[in-house]
């Protein structure tokens, strides 16, 4: 074994390749099978790389366009999303996501639905001042009414679950929709994680991830990503990220990879709580709605269950009595956490409203529920406990 296959660990997958997801965050991305080889990749801490110019140079050169520690971990994205291509890491998911964006041309036109990250919303209304970018807002539950928004357009941007009000978008029918029309489809997929949703098989052109959040799973890591089985925009999305310098650390990308390991057992474990929290908080004296995928009575559940494996972790609740009902309910957590994000092994709670960009049409009384992995009774008990000081 010579200098560079010790370190090229994520190119050729010494694994069978018809493995079901559960197996694949734990068998991609490993270094070859050889004796005394690690069998976790190591971290290569370099800012250039020798024989740059040089006869039978290779392709890494420089720090800024690639590293063999980000290699295992797009690899192994790669192959959980179903793209052709290995992924793109970048340093945060707002920096994958500017990538993204960075498909629509100056003066072009975006689709974005009107209830998406708060981050997202900021960076289209950013573009929209600075570039002459138009923003067409959607509500991605109906359909045929986005359909109509794609004519003209250049990029159609989905959610689904949206953040933070989890409805369900036909990811298939609109990525159908926006090829026929030529738009390009990406798809942010961070709250189902490819465990739950892989976009590219339902037609998407590009797929979005905060790896910070259930991927890199314990609240101790920012990292982006992006994965696409189109080699022209590969290529446009590498130059985007080599030019702008949102690259990703080696330690980042590395406790990503770490985390992806548990990513399968920490989702089904959440997953199968957020389900029955949903369930008791639907009968909750203090709770005036709740929405939740995997609740039968959701108005976004068959669709979820036609292009879900699963319904995630995710669950948004309003709180009778308004916006002071919901801050004392915060306060009086004592297990979860009131912080924001989500996908970690803790169980969080947030009133999305308090950040100042978040869409009016968010209900201020609304909380959103990351649920951790913690005993689903625990969580309980503070919930219900927490949620009598607000009636």
């Amino acid at each position: 074994m010579d200098w560079r296959e010790v370190y090229d660990l994520g190119m050729a997958p010494s694994h069978p390749q018809d493995l079901a997801p559960d197996t694949v965050v734990v068998a991609a991305g490993r270094p070859p099978r050889e004796v005394d080889a690690p069998v976790n990749p190591p971290i290569v801490l370099s800012s250039t790389f020798f024989g740059a110019g040089t006869p039978g140079a290779g392709e890494r050169v420089y720090g800024r366009f690639s590293n063999p520690t980000w290699d295992p971990l797009e690899d192994a994205l790669a192959q959980l999303e179903s793209a052709a291509l290995p992924g793109l890491v970048y340093a945060s998911g707002m920096a994958a996501v500017a990538s993204a964006m960075s498909l629509v041309p100056l003066g072009g036109t975006i689709v974005v639905p009107r209830h998406s990250y708060n981050g997202s919303l900021s960076l289209v209304a950013d573009l929209e001042k600075r570039a002459g970018i138009t923003v067409r807002l959607a509500d991605v539950e109906d359909t045929d009414a986005t359909v109509a928004l794609l004519d003209g357009a250049d990029l159609l941007w989905l959610e689904s679950p949206t953040n933070p009000m989890l409805e369900v978008a036909d990811v298939r029918a609109l990525a159908a929709a926006a090829r026929a029309a030529g738009v390009l489809c990406v798809v942010d997929n961070t709250f189902s994680t490819p465990l739950l949703q892989r976009p590219l098989e339902l037609g998407a052109d590009v797929v979005v991830h905060s790896a910070t959040k259930y991927m890199g799973g314990h609240s101790d890591v920012v990292l982006g990503a992006v994965l696409t089985s189109d080699a022209d925009l590969r290529a446009r999305l590498h130059g985007h990220r080599s030019l702008h310098g949102a690259i990703a650390g080696p330690f980042e990308a590395w406790l990503t990879l770490r985390g992806l390991r548990t990513m399968a057992l920490r989702v089904e474990r959440s997953q199968a709580s957020a389900g029955e929290l949903a369930r008791r908080l639907s009968a909750h004296p203090a709770v005036e709605s709740v929405r939740y995928p995997g609740l039968e009575s959701d108005p976004g559940h068959a669709r979820a269950a036609a292009q879900m494996d699963g319904f995630g972790s995710i669950v948004a609740i309003t709180v009778a009595g308004g916006e002071a009902a919901a801050e004392a309910a915060l306060a009086a957590l004592r297990l979860w956490t009131p912080a924001t994000s989500l996908g970690g092994v803790e169980s969080l709670a947030e009133r999305r409203r308090r950040h100042p960009g978040e869409p009016d049409s968010v209900p201020a009384n609304l909380i959103r529920l990351s649920v951790g992995i913690e005993n689903v009774e625990d969580l309980w008990k503070d919930l219900d406990a927490a949620l009598g000081t607000a009636r």
